[in-house]
């Protein structure tokens, strides 16, 4: 016999241990027979070896490691090859007619957004649950992981680390079974729901699809309105981040999922409703293409989509770019020129411009990602960096409504704070608004409601505030973009072209001087005097009296900007959360 032989096996335990020959040699002498009992450490044979060497005994080991063996166990390559139809190649036919509609697979988009072979899927070998309809055959090809992966993965762990790198990943597979929710995608959906609240991990759902399933057959279920996935995934709700996205067609359940998301990342060419065609013409309210049910344009301008982007590659990035900023802080990026902050406001008081100059003067160079930017024109909200630091951005919006605040501005401000509230981020204010937005119209839209969602969302925040006033600042809407009070942030301070008043000052002569100027006989003897009392109102509320009377902290050379926040963030801590802190859906 040869080294390595097995000579015998010893049976422990219900388990088989074997005992090999250590060097090569003839068998002699066995001392038990088959069935006896054997005592730990007792002689079990003799070999002879082919020399001079004197025989060598074989005693019973405590413990035997098995010699590694050559080739694929029977096991190992049914498990492996049970793992190829889940695969993208193994259905080409399919992937075909997703890439002929200019669309990826769902697992083309997790590759894209998990860094490289760092994706750990669950569930692959799920299939629908309708045994009692198609053979095991059919349903291994057709309906790989019931249409839809799952799994953790890495993203962005070249800037973060492993670590703080890690999320959960669910993406619904439109190539099976149109990307309906069945019963055990249903079962793994909630799998990753309750890892990713216990770990605290933050959640990306590719949620494009059909919505329920109802051909699931093998389940004594009537509706399934039991399901617990929809309230696992709102439990998430301001406990980690949660990143929906959307292309193709997303309807009922899968929309409902995407509607709970933190942000709602979609493509130009998505629909998005709660109901699919199907749903509208069962319920008697006609009949509609696909493509006319919630299509992009009109849930980017209502408020539904946050992020409107071309194509899914833009989609992964910016899914990337904004998860990054509930991830740390960077230590590499590049300063703005300061300078180009003094060129923003233009001399003229009355001329309007973008304020979206201002944020990007004072954010890392790049770093910037407006959310929302179809609706609620009249404020501008941001994700950016300020020295590697993620913040929240308020602007108000001079080109819309001179900077009034009308009610979705209002809502989108409010939902705004609460997720930079919600997820540690600290908020800054760039206040140029003449306050909210009044008359019958407005009235009409609730704007009482609306407005006043600033002030309560501000009252609960726990990260610091920071205020910059770039010019006009009156009224109630002007304290709303300073969380409540001109006392309330950190710091509240003015550039020199901030302007103050308790009202618009065109508005507060015309009011408080209304009997002097109807004594001035109407042409150029009233119009004269009210240009002298609107520059006496203008000079009563400039920036630097509002500074005599500490109503604001100081009076700022717009290049020094960034110099404050720096400092304001290292000085002003977040809280820590009293529990969860809910973010409205809307």
């Amino acid at each position: 016999m040869q080294a390595g032989d097995l000579l015998v096996i010893l049976e422990a335990m219900k388990m088989e241990h074997e005992v090999r020959a250590t060097f090569a040699g003839r068998l002699g002498e066995v001392f038990f027979a088959a069935g006896e009992l054997v005592e730990s450490g007792a002689l079990l044979a003799r070999i002879e070896p082919l020399g001079a060497t004197a025989a060598q005994p074989v005693s019973a080991p405590a413990e035997v490691t098995p010699l590694a063996v050559s080739g694929l166990r029977a096991d190992l390559q049914r498990t492996l090859d049970r793992h190829v139809p889940t695969q993208d190649a193994s259905r080409p036919e399919a992937v075909a007619r997703r890439h002929a509609l200019g669309l990826r697979t769902a697992r083309e988009n997790i590759t894209d957004l998990c860094d490289e072979d760092s994706f750990m899927e669950y569930g692959a070998l799920a299939v629908a649950a309708q045994r009692s309809r198609r053979s095991e055959e059919d349903l291994v090809r057709n309906t790989p992981a019931d249409g839809m992966v799952t799994g953790i993965g890495s993203i962005n762990g070249d800037l973060f680390g492993p670590e703080a790198s890690r999320a959960v990943v669910m993406a619904y597979d439109a190539t099976v079974l149109a990307g309906t929710q069945g019963m055990r995608n249903h079962q793994k959906t909630d799998r990753m729901l309750g890892i990713a609240l216990q770990n605290k991990l933050p959640v990306v759902l590719f949620a494009e699809g059909g919505g329920g399933r109802p051909g699931d057959t093998d389940m004594p279920i009537v509706a399934g309105l039991h399901v617990g996935t929809f309230a696992s995934f709102a439990r998430l709700n301001g406990r980690v981040s949660v990143i929906g996205v959307a292309a193709g067609r997303c309807f009922a359940g899968n929309a409902a999922l995407l509607g709970c998301c933190d942000v709602i990342i979609a493509t130009r060419d998505s629909n998005i409703g709660m109901g699919g065609p199907a749903m509208v013409e069962g319920g008697g309210l006609g009949v509609f293409k696909p493509e006319q049910i919630g299509p992009a344009g009109v849930q980017h301008g209502n408020g539904v989509i946050d992020v409107l982007v071309d194509d899914e590659v833009q989609a992964v990035a910016a899914a990337r770019h904004y998860l990054s900023f509930f991830q740390g802080a960077v230590q590499a990026f590049t300063a703005p020129n300061a300078l180009a902050l003094r060129e923003v406001v233009p001399e003229n008081r009355l001329r309007v411009y973008d304020t979206r100059a201002a944020i990007d003067g004072i954010a890392d160079t790049g770093s910037v990602l407006a959310l929302r930017a179809g609706f609620g024109q009249g404020i501008h909200t941001a994700l950016a960096r300020i020295e590697g630091r993620p913040v929240g951005i308020l602007a108000n919006n001079p080109l819309h409504l001179g900077g009034a605040i009308d009610a979705d501005a209002a809502d989108k401000a409010a939902r705004f704070m609460q997720l930079c509230n919600a997820h540690g981020l600290p908020l800054i204010s760039l206040v140029d608004t003449p306050g909210f937005m009044v008359g019958p119209e407005t009235e009409a839209q609730a704007q009482v409601r609306h407005v006043s969602r600033m002030f309560i969302a501000a009252a609960h925040l726990r990260v610091p505030f920071f205020s910059v006033v770039l010019r006009k600042g009156y009224g109630l809407g002007a304290m709303a973009m300073t969380a409540g009070s001109f006392h309330s942030p950190m710091f509240n301070v003015a550039w020199p072209t901030g302007e103050f008043g308790a009202m618009g000052l065109e508005g507060a002569v015309k009011l408080g001087y209304r009997k002097e100027l109807e004594a001035q006989p109407e042409g150029p003897q009233r119009e004269a005097l009210y240009e002298t009392l609107v520059a006496q109102q203008y000079d009563k509320g400039s920036a630097l009296n509002m500074a005599t009377t500490l109503e604001i902290d100081a009076v700022i050379d717009p290049a020094q900007t960034r110099d404050w926040l720096v400092c304001g963030l290292q000085s002003a801590p977040i809280r820590p959360a009293d529990g969860g802190l809910a973010i409205d859906t809307w």
